[in-house]
């Protein structure tokens, strides 16, 4: 699955409960080290999940600091580090749309 494919959605998702665009690639950016122009071009390439977090500029070291439940599955214990890291880019994602406070998300 691309990003490109998941990005519009992720967009949806937080602007409908009142958070914008700019809020949710301030998140990704903090989790994977990419910057506005680097993250378009892996949009702009239709990037797969693995390549965008294997292409991840840094991963951020407070990552650990992600916990907690998504899809079922506590993210601190899922094996697979793909898996994972989406599920922690998924995490923050949700947690941006429940109105949690920025400094919150990234783990200030």
């Amino acid at each position: 699955m691309s990003f490109a494919s998941v990005y519009p959605l992720y967009i949806q998702k937080v602007e409908k409960k009142g958070r914008t665009k700019d809020e949710l690639d301030t998140v990704i950016y903090w989790l994977t080290g990419y910057n506005k122009k680097t993250l378009q071009e892996q949009i702009d390439k239709k990037t797969d999940f693995e390549t965008f977090f294997a292409k991840a500029p840094k991963l951020n070291p407070n990552v650990s600091k992600i916990t907690g439940v998504i899809c079922g599955y506590r993210v601190e214990d899922i094996e697979d580090p793909v898996i994972q890291k989406v599920r922690y880019l998924d995490k923050l994602v949700d947690e941006l749309a429940k109105g949690k406070v920025m400094e919150k998300i990234l783990r200030s």
